[in-house]
């Protein structure tokens, strides 16, 4: 849920806002609209807050991580360039740590309420209640079975401990937020948009009077959020929500609005970005149908056709996750097929290249 891959954009975004705000600086982006940054401790430094005036408060959107680092960053901000703010509301974007980690912690001390999709919160909490089955068997066996190694599996599997240590204790009651609701913030009205793939229901606000999306982490400026499918969903499509995603913000969203992420700089140029986003997940499916036109592959085999660098065990995780995220899109298509023999499965093309005939599954997973 940390990882982020990193690309060359190809087509010339505008960055009006210029630089970012300086760690625990704040930014005017619009008429009653900032924007900070909080530290984060990965190889992606930083989170994107955004705060909108909301009538005598402020509507704060996504939190931060719960690292000493952040809370600091936190009180150095409200005893300094935010210590006449009072937050109103706090809104979360999904359920990843650096954007709900200090939810709660916030709501605490403002005694305020927090608002999210049903899927965010959900997760949060069944995260939270079920720490006895993180590294369970099933975890285990399932990353086992595409070919990952013991120590990678089992690192992979037991991660969720790290969600505990990083998210504060949510409220016991939310604000369920819904695709196609109204919420007036300031004066203006913003609609909500659930964008899917990188988390469920991530949570997006358009507003058309001010021409703004706040996007999450759904479209960034250059990077690719992590898309990946996991124990509970071994047979789930998260590409195919995240491509859908994609294009319903082109057919709905003007091009022309300045698109506010969790991660990056704001920007200019939301269809061409989008059509990256495409453009790349596509080629990466083409690059799986390929290898598996040749031979059958476990997901493990088929990651370093994909990423190319070496990964530590921790990073072998995450872009597991997202190799079978482009399989499945590909058996959903009908372009290969799952396999398997004994514990293991594998990824074949529906055609063997040499013959043309159909390969027949020792036993198929139905999608």
């Amino acid at each position: 849920m940390f990882s982020y891959r990193f690309g060359r954009v190809h087509n010339d975004l505008k960055f009006p806002l210029g630089r970012p705000p300086d760690p625990g600086g704040v930014l005017e982006v619009a008429p009653g609209v900032l924007w900070l940054r909080l530290p984060l401790p990965f190889r992606l430094d930083h989170v994107n807050i955004y705060l909108l005036e909301d009538g005598d408060g402020w509507l704060v959107i996504d939190t931060g991580i719960n690292t000493p680092e952040a809370i600091q960053a936190w009180e150095t901000l409200l005893a300094g360039r935010l210590s006449n703010l009072r937050i109103s509301r706090v809104l979360v974007t999904h359920f990843h740590p650096d954007h709900i980690g200090l939810a709660g912690w916030l709501c605490k001390r403002f005694d305020a309420p927090l608002l999210a999709s049903q899927a965010t919160y959900m997760t949060s909490r069944v995260i939270c209640l079920t720490q006895h089955e993180l590294g369970s068997r099933q975890h285990l066996d399932f990353y086992a079975s595409h070919g990952m190694s013991e120590e990678a599996a089992r690192l992979v599997a037991t991660r969720g401990n790290e969600y505990l240590m990083l998210v504060t204790e949510l409220p016991a009651s939310f604000l369920r937020l819904l695709m196609g609701d109204q919420i007036k913030i300031g004066g203006r009205n913003y609609r909500v948009i659930n964008g899917d793939g990188h988390a469920p229901e991530q949570t997006m606000l358009y507003c058309e009077e001010g021409g703004l999306l706040f996007a999450a982490d759904q479209v960034m400026e250059r990077i690719s959020p992590n898309v990946g499918v996991y124990a509970g969903d071994r047979s789930g499509d998260p590409l195919g929500h995240y491509l859908r995603s994609l294009r319903f913000m082109r057919s709905e969203i003007p091009d022309s609005v300045l698109v506010l992420p969790g991660h990056g700089r704001p920007f200019n140029g939301l269809h061409k970005r989008c059509e990256e986003l495409e453009d790349h997940h596509e080629h990466r499916c083409e690059l799986i149908r390929e290898a598996c036109s040749v031979r059958r592959r476990s997901a493990a085999e088929l990651v370093p056709i994909l990423f190319a660098r070496a990964l530590d065990p921790h990073q072998m995780g995450f872009a597991l996750t997202e190799t079978l995220a482009h399989a499945n899109r590909l058996v959903r298509r009908g372009e290969i097929m799952e396999v398997s023999e004994g514990e293991k499965s594998y990824f074949v093309a529906i055609s063997a290249p040499e013959s043309g005939q159909a390969i027949l599954p020792v036993r198929s997973r139905p999608v």
